[in-house]
C-alpha cells in the first residue's frame, strides 16, 4: 500500500463543483468525503502543512506560524519560514529539533520507507513538508526554488529531461508553470523510476492568486481550474496504474480565506495605547509585532501585568477578535478577558505572549461568497486572507480514496482535521502512531468501518471569556481526547457576540 496526498494551498471547500474542478468533483465521487475538515490555528500554511507533516498541532512541532520570534538566540531575532535556508540553518543551529515532534518522513525513514515531496508553494514550505530529506536520500522538488530541492544530482538529472525549474511568476500572478512541472516530473519520473511509500504533491494554487486577486474573482477561479487539471492527470494515472498499485489518494488544503474588508494598523493603534510597536527586536521596541492576518505580539517586558495591559487596550479596538495568551488555567489566560493559548493547541515555547484572530463576520463578498474581515497589510479591500478563526478559514479540504477507504461517494459528517492524515497513512501502513501526533486515524472512512466508526463519540464545546463589554466566544468538537476547531468569534457587547455566534 502506497499513499498519495494532493494539496491544493488556500483551497475553500465550497468552491469545489463538478463545473470548476471536475477531477477533484470525481475523486469525491469515488471515495469520501470529510465533510467536517478542518485546520490548525493559526489557519496559516506555514503552521498548517508540519501539522499534516507531524499529525499534531502547533502545540507539538513548534511552527507557529508564518513568521515568529526566536527569543532563544541572542539576539532574539525575527523568523520568516517562507526561507528555506535560514530553516536550513535553524534546524541545524537546534541539533535537528527544528520541528519538535517527529515528522512522516523521519517515521518513514526509520522503517525503511520513503517520503517524495513535490510542491510549488513558498521554498520554506516545500522544505516544512520534510525538512530532513537530506538525512535519509529522500526526493523534495520545488518547481521553482533550487535551494528547497534535494538530492542535487537528482535535480540535475531531472532538469536535463524536463528543462530548467521554471522562474517564479511575477509578484500576485498566478503560476501556472509551476504545477505543470511538478505534475510532469512526478507522472514521468517520480513514481516510474522511484515509486516512493508516501508522496506530496503540493499545488501552492488558490492560495497566492486569493490574496491578490480576491477568493471568488475569475482569475483566481482560473488558477483552481488549471490545478484541477493537472491533478486531472494524476487522476487518469491513478485510474489506469496507481490505483490497482495500491494507490491511496488523500485530497487536502491547508485552510480557507475569507475577503478583507476594512483596513486597520495594529502598530498605529498600539502605538496610541502608549506602547513602542515594531516589526522586528530592538532595544527601542517594547512589542514586536508580527506582519500578517495572525495577530502575534512579543512583549518585551513578559510579566503577567504587561500582558494584562496590553490585552485590555487591544479589547477596545473594533479589529480585535478572539484573544489568547498563557494559560492561567485549562481556560483562562494569565490576562483578564483572553483565552488560555492551550484551547487552540498553540502553547508552544515559541508562540507570542498574545495571540489573536482579526474580528470576522460572515458577510458576503463581491463574489457571493461569505466571510469578511478587518485586516492589516498594505493590499486594497476585497482581497483573500486567512489565518484567523472564522469557519470559512479553518475550512479545509478533505477527501480520501482508494482500496483502503470506503467508496461511493459517501459524505463524512463526523468532525475530521488536517493533523489526522498522518496517524491515517501510518496506520495503513502497518507503522505505530507514536504518542506526539494529537490527530487520529480515520477509521470511520475506511474500507473496514464498522457501524461503531460511523458514529464515535462527538462532544462539542463551547468556551466564553471576556472583561467589561469584550465578550468572546469559541467552539470546538472533541473526539476520543482529538480536538476541532470550529469557530471563534469576539464583540464588544454580548448580544453582538451572540449574533456572530448564531450567523456561524
Amino acid at each position: 500500500m502506497k499513499f498519495l496526498i494532493a494539496s491544493f494551498d488556500g483551497l475553500r471547500p465550497d468552491l469545489i463543483s463538478s463545473e470548476l474542478t471536475p477531477n477533484i468533483a470525481r475523486v469525491q465521487e469515488l471515495g469520501v468525503t470529510l465533510g467536517r475538515h478542518t485546520t490548525v490555528y493559526p489557519s496559516e500554511t506555514r503552521a498548517a502543512f508540519p501539522s499534516l507533516v507531524t499529525g499534531s498541532a502547533p502545540v507539538r512541532h513548534g511552527m507557529v506560524g508564518n513568521k515568529f520570534v526566536d527569543r532563544k538566540s541572542i539576539p532574539e531575532r525575527y523568523i520568516d519560514t517562507s526561507d528555506a535556508v535560514l530553516l536550513d540553518q535553524l534546524n541545524r543551529e537546534s541539533g535537528g529539533h527544528l520541528m519538535t515532534a517527529p515528522t512522516l518522513g523521519e517515521l518513514l525513514a526509520a522503517s525503511g520507507k520513503s517520503l517524495a515531496v513535490l510542491a510549488t508553494n513558498t521554498p520554506g514550505t516545500t522544505r516544512l513538508f520534510h525538512h530532513k530529506a537530506e538525512d535519509f536520500g529522500h526526493i523534495r522538488l520545488s518547481g521553482h526554488f533550487p535551494e528547497a530541492c534535494t538530492p542535487a544530482d537528482v535535480l540535475a538529472q531531472i532538469e536535463v529531461e524536463f528543462g530548467k525549474l521554471p522562474p517564479a511568476p511575477a509578484t500576485g500572478q498566478p503560476d501556472f508553470s509551476g504545477q505543470e512541472w511538478i505534475t510532469s516530473v512526478f507522472l514521468d519520473y517520480v513514481w516510474p523510476r522511484l515509486s516512493p511509500d508516501v508522496a506530496v504533491l503540493s499545488y501552492g494554487e488558490p492560495d497566492t492568486t486569493s490574496h491578490f486577486h480576491g477568493t471568488g474573482s475569475s482569475t483566481t477561479r482560473e488558477i483552481i481550474a488549471y490545478c484541477d487539471a493537472q491533478f486531472g492527470r494524476v487522476l487518469e494515472w491513478w485510474e489506469a496504474e496507481g490505483q490497482s498499485a495500491g494507490v491511496q489518494l488523500m485530497l487536502s488544503s491547508d485552510h480557507g480565506h475569507i475577503t478583507a474588508h476594512t483596513r486597520v494598523s495594529v502598530m498605529d493603534d498600539l502605538r496610541m495605547a502608549g506602547f513602542a510597536p515594531g516589526r522586528a527586536p530592538d532595544p527601542d521596541v517594547d512589542i514586536v509585532v508580527v506582519p500578517g492576518q495572525v495577530g502575534a505580539l512579543y512583549l518585551r517586558d513578559r510579566a503577567a501585568a504587561q500582558v494584562a495591559r496590553l490585552v485590555e487596550a487591544m479589547m477596545d479596538q473594533p479589529w480585535c477578535g478572539p484573544i489568547f495568551t498563557a494559560p492561567r488555567n485549562e481556560v483562562e489566560g494569565i490576562a483578564p478577558g483572553s483565552f488560555a493559548s492551550r484551547l487552540v493547541l498553540c502553547d508552544h515555547d515559541r508562540a507570542p505572549d498574545v495571540y489573536f484572530a482579526f474580528r470576522a463576520d460572515d458577510g458576503i463578498d463581491q463574489f457571493g461568497l461569505a466571510g469578511g474581515t478587518f485586516y492589516d497589510n498594505d493590499r486594497v479591500a476585497g482581497l483573500g486572507v486567512h489565518g484567523g478563526l472564522h469557519a470559512k478559514e479553518l475550512a479545509a479540504v478533505g477527501i480520501v480514496a482508494g482500496s483502503h477507504f470506503r467508496g461511493g461517494g459517501s459524505v463524512s459528517t463526523i468532525p475530521s482535521g488536517i493533523c489526522d492524515l498522518a496517524p491515517t497513512i501510518l496506520h495503513g501502513l502497518r507503522l505505530a502512531v507514536p504518542s506526539t501526533m494529537t490527530g487520529r486515524v480515520l477509521r470511520e472512512a475506511l474500507a473496514s468501518a464498522t457501524q461503531d466508526n460511523f458514529e464515535p463519540h462527538v462532544e462539542a464545546e463551547n468556551f466564553e471569556a471576556g472583561l467589561g463589554s469584550f465578550r468572546q466566544s469559541l467552539r470546538r468538537n472533541v473526539i476520543g481526547g482529538t480536538i476541532y476547531l470550529e469557530g471563534g468569534a469576539a464583540a464588544n457587547d454580548a448580544t453582538a457576540t451572540r449574533k456572530l455566534e448564531a450567523a456561524e
